[in-house]
């Protein structure tokens, strides 16, 4: 999923306590009600710690329309609820779109630890994780942004380009780049935000 992305999006999050009901997160005698809501960021802890080992911590993942989540592992088992949204996810060594299982929001889904999964979610998520800490994400081919050094060498397109996308037009704000899956964070003219595969894209025509 997109956690510790700079993760897919990732991505790739770098886990901090969230403000707000979060930050009643670890008083396991305290009540906590949670309801529904937006995700502002790319994802929202709810209770515990997802960095601390054998820590029970429950977070909600953004997915973007149009987002690919490369194959990665976990080091733990991972229980996975769709909140909202329709995620489409596998279990295999390698993506493969065919594979895919369409996941309603409701549907729930068990990952043992250092099995390899991927998924995709065309028109956006919420998803929903729990398990024990550590959180950890491997990316089976990497992970590289628009925030490397030779970022360049890597992307077509660079931070801050428009491009013409099936979703319409948008300013690229972050790229992400797992083997062969290459995407962009893009904001779209209509105020969206979105992912967009580079096989897809061209620079705009000002």
């Amino acid at each position: 999923m997109r956690v510790e992305r700079a993760v897919l999006r990732c991505a790739m999050l770098l886990v901090a306590l969230a403000a707000g009901p979060a930050g009643l997160a670890g008083a396991s005698e305290a009540p906590l009600f949670v309801p529904i809501r937006p995700v502002a960021g790319d994802f929202e802890v709810i209770y515990g710690d997802p960095e601390k080992a054998g820590e029970p911590f429950v977070m909600r993942i953004r997915e973007l329309p149009g987002t690919v989540i490369p194959p990665h592992t976990h080091p733990i088992d991972e229980h996975l609820t769709v909140v909202e949204g329709t995620l489409y996810f596998a279990v295999a060594e390698t993506y493969d779109p065919a594979l895919l299982t369409e996941l309603p929001a409701g549907s729930y889904a068990f990952v043992p630890k250092g099995r390899t999964m991927f998924g995709a979610s065309p028109e956006g998520a919420i998803v929903q994780v729990h398990g024990n800490g550590p959180f950890h994400i491997n990316w089976r081919h990497g992970l590289n942004t628009l925030d490397d050094a030779d970022a360049n060498e890597r992307f077509r397109f660079a931070r801050g380009q428009r491009l013409v996308t099936p979703r319409g037009r948008g300013v690229v704000r972050q790229g992400y780049r797992s083997g062969q899956i290459i995407q962009y964070e893009v904001a779209g003219d209509d105020g969206r935000l979105f992912m967009a595969h580079e096989s897809e894209v061209a620079i705009a025509d000002e």
